[in-house]
C-alpha cells in the first residue's frame, strides 16, 4: 500500500489487525512500526522475523523515502526529513503512540524522530545502530572478523563512499554482518530492493559527521538499546554511547556472539528481550 506525503510516496505493509475482537468490545491494539536499515534497502530485510509480534501488536513496515518502493528526490534524503516522515506518516494514518523499532540506519531515523517529536512514540527500540559513527571501532571489528581485506574495504568505503567501493564493501564486508549458524539468516539481500545510491549519498552527506548524542536526552519514552558484541559496523561502543546519552529512560541489552542484528543471530534471545520490553 502507498500513502502520499508532501514530497514523497511512501510504501507500507501491515501484518495483523488494529482491532482485537473481544466478547464485549473491539479492543484497539498497539502499533509496532518497523524501520529498516540501509539506507537503500527496503523493509523486506526485516521480514518475516517481526511478523511474529502481530500476536500482540499491529505490525507496520514501511520503505523510507528514496528506498525500496518509496519515492523522494535526492535533496530530501536527510535524517531530518526521514525522521519527520515518520511523524507525518503516523498523522496521516491515525497511528497514535506507536512502538518504533529501528534497525541500523532505521535506528538512526528512530532516535532522531523520537528526539524531534518526543510526543510521538510510546516506546523506542534501537537495534544495532549508532548516534555517532565510530569508524575506528568499526574497522577494528571488521579486521577481527574478516582480516585485513575486510578492514581495508570498510575503511576505504566509509572514508570516501562511491558506488564502486560500495560494491567491494558488499562483497567483502557484508558477509561478516551476520554471525549466525543459520544458513538462511543472511538471505534477505536476495529478495530486497537495493538502491546503493541512497547509501552513498547518506554516508557522504551526513553519517560521517553525524552526532546525535546531545539530543538523545530529549527522548522521553522508554528506550531499549540492543547491540551485538561482534557487530562490525555499529560495534558495542555505539550501543553503549546511545544508552549513556539517553539516560535513565534507556535499557541496554548486549548479545554475545551476535553481529549486526540480534534478531538474525539470536532470534529467540532477541524475541525474549523485546517481548519483555513491549509488555513492560
Amino acid at each position: 500500500m502507498f500513502i502520499e506525503l508532501e514530497t514523497a510516496r511512501i510504501f507500507f505493509d501491515v501484518i495483523g489487525t488494529g482491532l482485537e475482537l473481544t466478547p464485549d468490545a473491539m479492543k484497539e491494539r498497539p502499533t509496532l512500526l518497523v524501520l529498516h536499515g540501509g539506507p537503500g534497502y527496503d523493509h523486506t530485510t526485516l521480514r518475516p522475523y517481526f511478523d511474529r509480534f502481530a500476536d500482540t501488536h499491529q505490525v507496520v513496515y514501511l520503505d523510507h523515502r528514496g528506498c525500496g518502493r518509496s519515492t523522494g528526490d535526492i535533496e530530501t534524503w536527510t535524517l531530518d526529513q526521514w525522521a519527520d516522515d515518520i511523524a507525518a506518516f503516523c498523522i496521516a494514518l491515525g497511528i497514535e503512540k506507536p512502538v518504533v523499532f529501528g534497525q541500523s540506519f532505521g535506528g538512526m531515523v528512530a532516535m532522531h524522530y523520537a528526539a524531534r517529536h518526543p510526543e510521538g512514540p510510546s516506546k523506542v527500540i534501537l537495534s544495532s545502530t549508532a548516534a555517532q559513527f565510530r569508524l575506528d571501532a568499526a574497522v577494528d571489528m571488521m579486521r577481527r572478523l574478516g582480516g585485513d581485506a575486510a578492514a581495508e574495504a570498510s575503511h576505504a568505503f566509509f572514508l570516501a563512499p562511491s558506488l564502486e567501493r560500495y560494491e567491494v564493501y558488499g562483497e567483502t564486508c557484508l558477509p561478516h554482518y551476520t554471525q549466525s549458524y543459520d544458513p538462511g539468516a543472511a538471505t534477505f539481500r536476495g529478495r530486497a530492493i537495493e538502491r546503493p545510491e541512497v547509501a552513498v549519498h547518506f554516508f557522504t552527506a551526513e553519517m560521517m559527521g553525524m552526532d546525535m548524542r546531545p539530543e538523545l536526552a530529549q527522548i522521553t519514552c522508554p528506550t531499549l538499546v540492543m547491540g551485538g558484541a561482534l557487530d562490525p559496523v555499529t560495534p558495542p561502543i555505539c550501543s553503549e554511547e546511545i544508552a549513556k546519552a539517553a539516560g535513565q529512560n534507556a535499557t541496554l541489552e548486549m548479545f554475545e556472539g551476535c553481529g549486526h542484528g540480534a534478531h538474525r543471530d539470536d532470534p529467540e534471545g532477541a524475541e525474549q528481550v523485546m517481548r519483555a520490553f513491549l509488555a513492560g
